[in-house]
């Protein structure tokens, strides 16, 4: 097994562009979106369970250095996320064949189910930072959402409370007295300890304080409601929302059917909703003050991706049915006489139908 990491960390961009191309190429297979293609699934989710171990072993290759990336928690929660996503669709259309298509809403309510509980404890192992990728990303951003940074209370790296209290409050002025006397005493007590201390334990601890990456105390679900009070709780709220409407939507389908309205707008409503939430905690407040919390870069991302995401409501039933599917078929008669560019819109439109077909191609969980 570490032979195997040591190759595909060494190889990561071959590995890359092996796996797209194995993946692009599982489109292509014989009775794709047929009523028998549980073997064609089956190797795309085989294929996909490979690629997001091969994801997870580059992620956590050894960092170099104390600022690289390293998964933080003992469980693989990306890995096991990945894994769920990739299982399910085969779990979808196995249950289809045996079991039809009402009962299989039962079996995608446990994996979206069991989707949610990992997503939750992740949440909650995080800090209650905003998920990734629906959490198949690691958001190890140690600026995002901070709550105790030392910029916040005015400290330097390596600088500890004290001496920050002693220079900010007393030492400033060269003329106080009692500035300067807390400052001497300070530095004559820094000094004795450092004098007082073998030579062989102030290289070992200075050894360890290379070594040893700063450990940075992750926000709880108190710490972040009584520090940010009703934006905090916003916050919270609209990330459990964005991380339960995928079991609520399939809930709603094997309760009302695919064809109702019900769980499509209600699915709608609830990625509207959080999404508000998320833009108001967000933004800045009123009064020129700062905003409650920071997005990083690939949080920011992630916002976009989201947003992204409503595109999958014009491509799942009722409306793909009634709407989408009309039109899609209307612009393929129209460049079917085109040679070459007919062809390609038929496959395309093709392949499309078949993909609205498998809720978990569309489903955005």
């Amino acid at each position: 097994m570490e032979i195997y990491k040591r190759l595909v960390r060494q190889n990561k961009d071959f590995v890359h562009s092996l796996e797209s191309l194995a993946n692009g190429l599982t489109w292509l297979l014989p009775e794709r979106f047929s009523d028998s293609e549980i073997g064609p699934e089956a190797v795309t989710t085989i294929l996909g369970i490979i690629t997001a171990i091969n994801e997870h072993i580059i992620d956590t290759a050894p960092a170099q250095d104390v600022t690289g990336s390293v998964e933080p928690y003992s469980f693989p929660y990306s890995l096991c996320l990945s894994a769920l996503k990739d299982l399910e669709t085969l779990v979808e259309v196995v249950a289809q064949h045996y079991c039809g298509d009402d009962k299989k809403w039962n079996f995608l309510a446990v994996t979206e189910a069991t989707k949610v509980l990992v997503r939750l404890s992740l949440f909650r192992k995080s800090g209650y930072k905003l998920l990734l990728s629906g959490g198949e990303t690691c958001n190890d951003e140690t600026d995002s959402n901070s709550l105790t940074s030392p910029h916040q209370i005015g400290l330097k790296p390596g600088e500890n409370y004290g001496s920050s209290y002693i220079k900010n409050n007393h030492g400033s002025n060269p003329w106080n007295m009692e500035g300067r006397a807390l400052s001497a005493l300070s530095k004559f007590g820094e000094n004795a300890r450092i004098v007082s201390e073998p030579l062989w334990l102030r290289r070992v601890q200075h050894q360890q304080a290379i070594m040893e990456p700063p450990v940075v105390e992750r926000p709880t679900l108190f710490s972040i409601l009584s520090r940010k009070g009703l934006r905090g709780a916003m916050f919270l709220i609209g990330e459990v929302l964005f991380i339960t409407r995928p079991l609520i939507y399939v809930l709603f389908i094997r309760k009302f059917g695919i064809r109702s309205w019900t769980p499509w707008f209600l699915s709608l409503a609830i990625d509207c909703v959080g999404m508000s939430i998320l833009s108001l905690v967000t933004t800045s407040v009123a009064d020129g003050k700062e905003q409650m919390f920071h997005l990083s870069a690939p949080e920011k991302d992630e916002v976009k991706r989201r947003k992204l995401l409503f595109v999958l409501y014009l491509m799942r039933d009722p409306f793909f049915s009634k709407y989408t599917r009309n039109r899609l078929e209307s612009t393929e008669k129209v460049l079917e006489p085109v040679p070459v560019i007919g062809f390609l819109t038929a496959k395309a439109v093709e392949l499309t139908i078949g993909a609205q077909t498998r809720y978990t191609y569309m489903s955005g969980s």
